[in-house]
C-alpha cells in the first residue's frame, strides 16, 4: 500500500512538473506568481512521497528513488528554460569553441563572429511601422553589435562581455554541442542536466549504502523540484560541480560504517591517496562553477596539504590551454559580475547591508564566510564531514544571499547526507527572493530562512546535550564486568558450595 502511494505521489509531482514547464514561463509578464504557485504545490507533494517512502524498507524504497527521480527529470523536459537564459550562454560558448575560437577571446556581440551565429540563438531584428528596427521573443534581447552599432537581437545574456565560466564548464559546453547540429536549441543541454542529476542520485546511493548511511534520504536531491527546475529545465552547469564535489566528498571518506571508519585500515599511503584523489576532484568542481569550492575545507580535515595542493594543482592546470591563448583575459567577466551583482558595493548581503553601510558589510560579509570556512575545517569529522558541509555551505548562502537560487543546488546532496532537512529553507528562500526581485520582502525571505536554520539548530544541540546526560545502561553493565573487584567489598567468610 505505502509503495502504491509514494508511485501515484511521484506521478502527480511528475505530471505539475512537465505541466508548469510546458505552459509556464517566467519571462512572460505576471507568470512568476504562477511558476511560485506551482513550485509551492510540488515541494508539498515531493514532501509527502518522501515522509511515506521513509516508511519503505529495503530494496523497494531505492527502486522508488531511482525511479521517481528519472520521472522528475524527464518531466522537467518538456519545455525551454523557463528561469534563466544561461543555457543559452552555454550553447553559444560550446558552439564557438567547436569551431576552434576560445570563448574567452570575443564578446558575444562582435561582428567578426558574425559567421557563427544560429538564428535561435541571433534572431533577425523586425522593422516596425515607425521603420525602426526592434526584437521580438519572450527570451530575446535587444543590442547592439561591435563595433559596427547595428541592432543585434539575441537570447544570449550579457551579450557585450566576455563569458565568465571557468575551463571544466567551459570543456562541458564544448563536449555537449559537439555531437549535435548547430541548430539543436535548449534540449541537449537540459538532457546533460538530466544525465548529471541522475548521476548525483546514483551516486548519493550508492555512497551512502557504502557507508551505512540511509540511501533513502537521496531522494532529497533526487525527488527535490529545485532540482529538477535548476539542474534540468534551466540546464545550470552548476549540476556539474555538485557531482564532482560528491564524489570528492566519497572519495575523502572510506566505505563502511562512519563509526568503524578509521585510518589504520587504509594506511597512510591508503590515506593519502584518498586526499589525492578528493584534490583533484574538488578542482574539477572549482573548475566546473566556482561556488562548490565552499564544501572544501570539511573534505581537508585529515591532510590539509596534500588535499590542498591536488586541488590547487588541478584547477590550474584545467586553466593551462587558455590562459597560454588568452592570458589573464581567461578571468573573463568575473570581476564585472561581483560589482554588478552588488558585491563590490555591500548592497547584495540580505542579512547585513540593512545594517551596516556599503564596503562594512563587504568587510564584514567576508570575515564571517571565512569564519564558517575555517570551522568547516577545524571541526569536521573526517569520517563524517558532510555534517560540516550542510553547515559552511548554508551559511556561506545566506551570507552571500545570491540572486540566482541556482548557487544552492551543491547544499541539496548535503542535506541528504546530514540529514539536516532545516537547510532546505535556504534553496526555497532564494527562489522566492528571486520571484520577489527588488521588493523588501526578498530581505524578510532570507532572514525568516536564518531564524528557521538557527532555531532548528538550536533544538538539535538541546536534544544531544540531552541524550548524553541519560546514562547508557549498556555502557554502565560494560563497566561493572570489567571492573569486579568494585561491584562490591571482598568477602572474608569461606566460600560456601551451593547445592540445588
Amino acid at each position: 500500500m505505502k509503495i502504491a502511494i509514494v508511485s501515484v505521489l511521484l506521478a502527480a509531482l511528475a505530471a505539475v512538473t512537465a505541466l508548469s514547464t510546458a505552459t509556464l514561463g517566467g519571462f512572460a509578464p505576471g507568470a512568476k506568481l504562477a511558476l511560485g504557485v506551482t513550485a509551492g504545490a510540488a515541494w508539498l507533494i515531493a514532501a509527502a512521497a518522501f515522509l511515506v517512502l521513509l516508511r519503505i524498507r529495503g530494496r523497494a524504497a531505492l527502486v522508488l528513488v531511482l525511479a521517481g527521480s528519472a520521472a522528475l527529470g524527464c518531466a522537467a523536459l518538456a519545455g525551454p528554460p523557463n528561469l534563466s537564459t544561461d543555457s543559452a550562454r552555454y550553447a553559444w560558448d560550446g558552439i564557438v569553441q567547436d569551431a576552434g575560437l576560445s570563448p574567452y577571446a570575443h564578446v558575444p556581440a562582435a561582428d567578426s563572429l558574425d559567421r557563427y551565429r544560429v538564428a535561435w540563438l541571433f534572431p533577425e531584428p523586425v522593422r516596425g511601422t515607425d521603420g525602426a528596427l526592434h526584437c521580438e521573443g519572450l527570451r530575446i534581447q535587444q543590442t547592439t553589435s561591435v563595433p559596427d552599432g547595428g541592432v543585434l537581437c539575441t537570447a544570449l545574456n550579457r551579450p557585450q562581455v566576455p563569458t565568465i565560466y571557468p575551463p571544466a564548464a567551459e570543456a562541458y559546453f564544448a563536449a555537449v554541442r559537439s555531437v549535435v547540429p548547430v541548430g539543436a536549441e535548449y534540449a541537449p543541454l537540459q538532457v546533460g542536466g538530466l544525465l548529471l542529476s541522475l548521476g548525483t542520485t546514483v551516486l548519493l546511493m550508492w555512497g551512502m549504502r557504502a557507508r551505512g548511511l540511509d540511501a533513502r534520504w537521496a531522494a532529497l536531491w533526487g525527488w527535490s523540484p529545485f532540482v529538477a527546475s535548476e539542474a534540468v529545465t534551466n540546464s545550470h552547469v552548476d549540476a556539474l560541480g555538485v557531482l564532482f564535489i560528491v564524489a570528492a566528498t566519497f572519495a575523502a571518506t572510506s566505505a563502511g560504517s562512519p563509526a568503524a571508519w578509521s585510518v589504520r585500515r587504509l594506511g597512510p599511503d591508503g590515506s593519502r591517496r584518498r586526499a589525492a584523489l578528493a584534490g583533484v576532484l574538488i578542482g574539477l568542481a572549482a573548475a566546473a562553477k566556482f561556488v562548490p569550492a565552499i564544501a572544501a575545507p570539511a573534505l581537508a580535515r585529515r591532510r590539509p596539504i596534500t588535499t590542498t595542493l591536488a586541488a590547487a594543482a588541478t584547477f590550474t592546470v584545467s586553466y593551462i590551454p587558455y590562459v597560454a591563448v588568452m592570458g589573464w583575459a581567461v578571468i573573463g567577466y568575473l570581476p564585472g559580475y561581483l560589482d554588478e551583482e552588488g558585491y563590490d558595493s555591500g548592497s547584495r548581503f540580505a542579512l547585513l547591508s540593512p545594517f551596516l553601510p556599503g564596503l562594512w558589510a563587504t568587510g564584514a560579509a567576508a570575515l564571517l564566510i571565512l569564519a564558517a570556512l575555517f570551522l568547516a575545517w577545524r571541526m569536521s569529522d573526517p569520517r563524517a564531514p558532510w555534517h560540516a558541509q550542510t553547515v559552511s555551505v548554508g551559511a556561506v548562502l545566506l551570507i552571500t544571499s545570491p540572486s540566482y537560487p541556482w548557487y544552492a543546488l551543491v547544499l541539496i546532496p548535503f542535506i541528504a547526507l546530514s540529514k539536516r532537512w532545516e537547510w532546505l529553507v535556504v534553496p526555497i528562500a532564494l527562489t522566492l527572493r528571486t520571484l520577489v526581485a527588488g521588493h523588501p520582502a526578498g530581505t524578510l525571505v532570507v532572514a525568516a530562512a536564518a531564524a528557521v536554520v538557527a532555531t532548528a539548530t538550536v533544538v538539535r544541540w538541546r536534544r544531544a546535550r540531552a541524550e548524553r546526560r541519560i546514562p547508557n545502561p549498556a555502557r554502565t553493565t560494560r563497566t561493572e564486568i570489567s571492573n569486579p573487584a568494585e561491584r562490591a567489598p571482598a568477602s572474608t567468610a569461606p566460600a560456601r558450595e551451593e547445592t540445588s
